[in-house]
């Protein structure tokens, strides 16, 4: 974890305990810091699982791996690596997956299918093997650990540790969901991005829960980006420990199951929120809306056209209401739009209105607007009901900084 803290960090929340889940951390050595950089989870048997991951065509064997055994529905375990990322790393990559997989299923005495594993950190160097048995081995014995200690430990570059918890009322019964994420930089929409982990008590069935994450996803995780970078290793996973006594939710025709998925959703845009404000070198939170859209999904399109441009970002790390780069942007998005039905505000104020500057547009309260730490921009296409939005960070000198020398 960086020493310099991002100027738009959230204090990390007070997360609750959750009957059936241990946390646990250890120093396995992967870099050369002086932190715990291991992260090992156990849980109840019998807890319910549901993930999404990376599209990314490199992607670790972790991923794959996890991908394959998600299917099953079941969890035992969760181990995170960090400073190794073990992708693009081969059949050594895969082994010291199945390694670590193999050693807490002979400890949990449980099918190694039910251990899932995430690394995250520098892309093609192998897992250690003798490092990685190691750090479990100390994290097997370890005491329990805070929420917090787990989310530094699973951080790369983040500069502030992450969570996130909301309640949930199904029947008379409260369940209660804590989370954790890591992600600062190679940060983009596209199925998953970073590392993030939901864990609840609630009963749920492998499918709904999936059905929640999966949905909560498309809403959230899907509507960031810090640079344009799908990372080879992102990953969200949710773990349903059925502690909390609650009739097990299937669909949505049970009664308290729309409650659960408001809170998965709750939970997946707080994280989203702190991973763009830990966007590395951001000074700029940025919400971007778009309306008038053909469709939702174009407007989404549209949204991230504007979220990952270079110049824009610039412009708004300059505090410059340069509304023409959010014009430019729209236009290569590949999307329906009209030069003359295009409207362009910042924070509430108007620029442009059906294809023309305002005549009398005043540019002072949008510099006013600029100036703070939480930025918004709004485009109306004017040709339809489609709505999205899309939150991103400016982008400035830090960024290349964290980035030009991240090996070492």
């Amino acid at each position: 974890m960086s020493d310099a803290v991002s100027p738009l960090a959230t204090p990390f929340p007070d997360l609750p305990a959750i009957a059936g889940v241990t946390p646990r951390v250890a120093r396995a050595g992967y870099k050369n810091w002086g932190r715990c950089d291991l992260t090992y989870v156990e849980l109840v048997e019998g807890t319910a699982v549901a993930g999404v991951f990376t599209r990314n065509v490199c992607c670790s064997s972790e991923v794959e791996l996890g991908r394959a055994n998600i299917a099953r529905g079941q969890a035992r375990a969760l181990v995170v690596n960090a400073g190794n990322s073990n992708a693009f790393t081969g059949y050594r990559g895969r082994e010291a997956v199945e390694q670590i997989m193999g050693q807490v299923a002979q400890h949990l005495d449980c099918p190694a299918e039910q251990v899932f594993v995430s690394s995250t950190g520098v892309i093609g160097v192998p897992l250690p093997k003798d490092k990685a048995r190691d750090g479990v081995t100390a994290a097997l014995t370890a005491s329990a650990c805070s929420w917090e200690e787990v989310a530094r430990t699973i951080s790369t570059t983040d500069t502030f540790p992450k969570g996130a918890t909301a309640t949930a009322m199904i029947g008379g019964t409260k369940v209660t969901i804590a989370a954790v994420i890591k992600g600062s930089g190679m940060i983009a929409p596209d199925m998953a991005t970073m590392l993030g982990y939901l864990f609840t008590d609630a009963a749920v069935a492998p499918a709904f829960l999936q059905e929640c994450l999966s949905a909560a996803n498309t809403r959230t995780f899907s509507c960031m980006t810090v640079d344009s970078d799908t990372s080879t290793s992102d990953t969200v996973l949710a773990f349903a420990t059925g502690k909390a006594g609650n009739a097990a939710l299937t669909s949505f025709d049970d009664s308290g199951a729309d409650a659960f998925a408001a809170a998965i959703h709750d939970v997946c845009r707080q994280l989203a929120h702190a991973v763009v404000r830990d966007g590395e070198g951001a000074s700029k939170f940025i919400a971007v809306t778009v309306t008038g859209a053909v469709s939702d999904e174009s407007a989404h399109r549209v949204g991230l056209a504007i979220a990952n441009s270079p110049l824009v970002k610039t412009a708004i790390a300059g505090e410059d209401a340069n509304w023409g780069r959010v014009v430019m942007a729209v236009g290569k998005a590949g999307e329906p739009a009209d030069r003359d039905k295009l409207s362009i505000g910042f924070g509430g104020t108007w620029a442009a209105r059906d294809g023309l500057p305002l005549a009398d547009y005043d540019e002072a309260p949008v510099a006013a607007h600029l100036k703070g730490q939480d930025v918004t921009i709004e485009v109306d296409l004017g040709l339809g009901e489609g709505r999205a939005q899309v939150w991103t960070c400016d982008l400035t000198h830090g960024y290349i900084s964290i980035n030009a020398d991240y090996r070492s």
